[in-house]
């Protein structure tokens, strides 16, 4: 079985218990305007520049086919329409200026980066996290990763949007020991809006993991004018406090990092200048909504 990754991370500690490693795989259904991993959004591999470890030694012109890249005012410029990803202006920038995201492996292959942890996950309860992109958006090579993961004894999580059909959510469920699940905003509108989906299928999806008795922690993005206003946070903890099995809410600050992966993939930022939420304002959003549910964090 192989799919589509474009990182994994050793030691986090922000995906789920104890220390792990993150997979994350390519492609995404939702196009959420905050998000600051553009580079999991399309399937496709996808050319990342970065400008300042150029060295100007023009070897990528040299051996560009496509005639993509050219000298311009002391640099060089991608024409991304004539670009194919062949990786040839790769092989030969020994400055790691060009970059592909998006590398296609093997179970085998993921598997065993992940057993080189498993003193790490045994001593600190971890365990492996399938992210994104939505990682259910290859559900058959993802079924394969929980299952190989299984027979190592490693502690499963899985990072979701929930925008799936129920069918690919049940068979995937049967090997998540815990599920990371996103509820951005309860207003349809705003939701189809700001992500360009509905998120009608997401609710459901959570009632339905709920009713099979999963695990679940429930992670709600402050996104400043979209869902950090009282009432919406309110909606969001009532509601999650009204179905069993969830305890937890973990709530992730909006920041502004991915801002730099949008220039170097040649797109423009589509969520402006919209600030982060100050520490102050988090502490007392989590303070409200343990009203409702008994563990809210800050972070994840």
């Amino acid at each position: 079985m192989t799919g589509t990754i474009f990182n994994i991370q050793r030691f986090s500690v922000n995906d789920g218990p104890g220390i792990r490693t993150t997979v994350f795989l390519k492609g995404c259904p939702l196009r959420c305007a905050w998000c600051h991993n553009p580079e999991s959004i399309s399937p496709e591999k996808e050319l990342m520049l970065h400008e300042d470890r150029c060295i100007r030694c023009g070897d990528c012109v040299a051996v560009c086919e496509q005639h993509a890249v050219r000298s311009h005012d002391g640099g060089f410029v991608t024409d991304r329409e004539k670009c194919i990803q062949c990786g040839r202006c790769l092989d030969v920038c020994y400055a790691e200026a060009r970059v592909l995201m998006g590398k296609e492996v093997t179970t085998d292959e993921v598997m065993n980066d992940l057993v080189k942890d498993t003193v790490f996950f045994d001593q600190s309860s971890g365990g492996a996290t399938f992210s994104g992109g939505e990682p259910l958006l290859q559900h058959e090579f993802l079924i394969s990763l929980l299952e190989a993961c299984k027979g190592k004894s490693i502690h499963t999580a899985v990072d979701t949007s929930g925008y799936t059909s129920a069918d690919i959510l049940r068979d995937v469920s049967r090997f998540v020991d815990l599920f990371l699940y996103d509820v951005k905003t309860l207003d349809d509108a705003v939701h189809k809006k700001f992500t360009g989906v509905s998120n009608r299928r997401i609710l459901e999806n959570l009632g339905l993991l709920v009713k099979w008795g999963k695990n679940i922690i429930v992670r709600v993005p402050i996104i400043p004018g979209i869902n950090d206003n009282s009432e919406e946070l309110r909606r969001i903890s009532v509601f999650v406090g009204s179905l069993k099995n969830i305890q937890e809410i973990h709530l992730l600050p909006y920041h502004r990092s991915g801002t730099e992966k949008y220039r170097r993939l040649g797109r423009e930022y589509p969520f402006g200048e919209v600030q982060q939420p100050s520490p102050e304002n988090l502490t007392m959003i989590a303070s409200e909504l343990r009203q409702f549910v008994p563990k809210v964090t800050v972070g994840g």
